[in-house]
């Protein structure tokens, strides 16, 4: 940002007079007013504050932008009045963010939140809660405990027996909250790594070791992680991290309804073992995918994976809370299976950025990722950090349990049906206009499509490989620009991957996640007008 200078009839100066003002309240009856201002139409109309000061984007480019936010110096005294700052961040910043509130922000897994969570999270921010010690949390902990049992009962469906046992034991734990859904990976995966390769005689575990010790004393040379190759890049991620390599996560073939195929993982599977020398880490079954939304066939990837003892994990970051629905829970059939699941609260159960959770059916697998040390986490007590990656981390629990209570699963049932079925709407929707393909139909509330025009579709019927090569080249550059155009307009926002498929080319594709509940199909429409207006301006003939 350009650096503005302070009045210099009244000058800003770092003492300590001025110190504790600041600290413990606002510095005068301005910027009280100014925060007073802001924060009421934050806490009570969220969603017109958004729509007034935040557009889908406001037209300023990257390199604008950038210009503007060079300044690298701090300076030694104050250079604004808390009045001044909240005027530039809600006149100067705002502006140039993204409104993801907007029901016509339909390209991304991040959407609205109800009014309501600003509040808690308020909370949580002025309560400053540590979660990673009871000695700074206290009450925040336990509450956290019993958080995570319903989210668990809600996947796993135990009986009370089990619940009330380890609902608040202290030498079990039903899970964990982290940060989102690549550390909820990561964390299962690392507990996946470490029960593979376990303390033994003469060995001290790979988590002691490390994976080259541990590849010498099981006598292995290669690690392998397998999942549908529509799996989320985090767990290439968790594969360099774990030490078995980004390149050890295998993708494994999907089928023509962009679900894993569970012929070509059983047949990896048997190729693997054959293999002394190979270990599979896991297997990952997704429930929602990123791009398309879809489910693998989860009860025939616990069958295999318990066929052959090997870990089996479903990525539930997204589709996680379709479990509260009665009408569509069966989607996720096959999840109380899993010995991990992954479910992302900022997602689908509506929180703020950022909030996931890691959970286990066992409650005893964690216990090979526990540290201590004397000064935290000390062996006996009852710390949430000594199970977890993250040290200090806020009191998210607070905000999910709060909202489970204010919403109810009935609540979060209706947002997630509106969801899948304005999703089958707007699929409907494509199939009518000539000009849309219909490329993967929502099996929650995620769909993609392309442009294809009717002589394009009627000359894929016929093309060899090289020209069908040629005409989805062509459609790929006709779909990426529209939607870079459409992004530009500032109105509405679709998103864009690139699928991969086995037999066909990449195919370029917008993607559409409907989330919003005040997204409707009289919306959808709106965006495919403005889609099929900019093809025919640009593209036509």
């Amino acid at each position: 940002m350009t650096r503005k200078q302070p009045d210099p009839a009244k000058p800003l100066v770092a003492d300590w007079d001025a110190l504790q003002r600041i600290f413990i309240r606002p510095e005068d009856e301005a910027s009280r007013a100014s925060l007073v201002k802001y924060m009421e139409q934050i806490l009570f109309g969220l969603h017109d504050f958004l729509g007034r000061h935040v557009g889908i984007t406001r037209e300023a480019s990257l390199e604008t932008l950038a210009e503007r936010f060079k300044e690298s110096r701090i300076n030694r005294n104050p250079e604004r009045k808390l009045a001044d700052v909240i005027r530039w961040v809600i006149e100067e910043v705002a502006p140039h963010g993204v409104n993801v509130a907007s029901p016509y922000f339909v390209g991304h897994m991040t959407a609205a939140i109800p009014f309501f969570m600003v509040h808690l999270q308020t909370i949580v921010a002025a309560l400053n809660q540590n979660q990673v010690k009871l000695e700074t949390s206290k009450v925040f902990s336990i509450l956290e405990r019993q958080v995570l049992a319903r989210i668990h009962r809600m996947v796993y469906r135990l009986d009370d027996g089990f619940y009330d046992q380890h609902v608040q034991a202290p030498d079990s734990t039903l899970g964990g909250f982290v940060v989102d859904g690549t550390l909820a990976n990561l964390t299962a995966l690392w507990v996946a790594r470490n029960r593979l390769f376990p303390p033994a005689d003469g060995f001290d575990g790979v988590e002691a070791e490390g994976m080259a010790a541990a590849a010498r004393f099981y006598d292995c040379d290669r690690c392998v992680l397998l999942v549908s190759r529509l799996g989320h890049y985090s767990l290439r991620k968790a594969g360099g991290v774990l030490g078995i390599g980004s390149r050890a996560v295998m993708p494994v073939d999907i089928d023509g309804n962009s679900r894993m195929d569970t012929a070509a993982l059983r047949a990896t599977v048997e190729t693997l073992r054959k293999s002394p020398r190979t270990r599979i880490l896991g297997v990952i079954g997704i429930a929602g995918a990123t791009e398309t939304g879809t489910v693998d066939p989860l009860p025939e990837i616990a069958g295999i994976c318990r066929e052959n003892g090997i870990h089996f994990h479903v990525d539930a970051a997204w589709g996680g809370p379709t479990l509260l629905s009665e009408r569509y829970r069966h989607l996720l059939d096959g999840i109380e299976q899993a010995d991990s699941v992954t479910i992302d609260a900022h997602k689908q159960f509506y929180l703020p950025m950022s909030s996931g959770m890691i959970l286990f059916r066992d409650p005893y697998l964690m216990d090979c990722i526990a540290y201590h040390a004397a000064y935290i986490n000390r062996p006996g007590s009852v710390d949430l950090g000594i199970r977890s990656l993250e040290g200090s981390r806020p009191a998210m629990s607070l905000i999910l349990g709060s909202a489970l209570e204010i919403m109810g699963s009935g609540g979060y049932a209706l947002l997630t049906e509106h969801g899948i079925e304005t999703a089958r709407a707007f699929a409907d929707e494509i199939r009518r206009r000539e000009l849309f393909e219909l490329v993967t139909p929502p099996e929650l509330n995620i769909l993609t499509y392309r442009i294809c025009p009717p002589a394009f579709r009627s000359a894929l019927r016929t093309a060899g490989e090289q020209e069908r090569q040629r005409l989805t080249g062509l459609l790929n550059r006709i779909t990426v620009m529209v939607q870079r155009l459409q992004r530009e307009s500032g109105r509405s926002f679709v998103s864009r991957t690139t699928l991969q498929r086995t037999g066909q080319p990449d195919t370029a594709v917008f993607r559409s996640v409907i989330m919003n509940p005040m997204t409707h199909i009289g919306i959808l429409k709106e965006i495919l007008d403005e889609q099929e207006a900019i093809y025919r301006r640009h593209f036509e003939g």
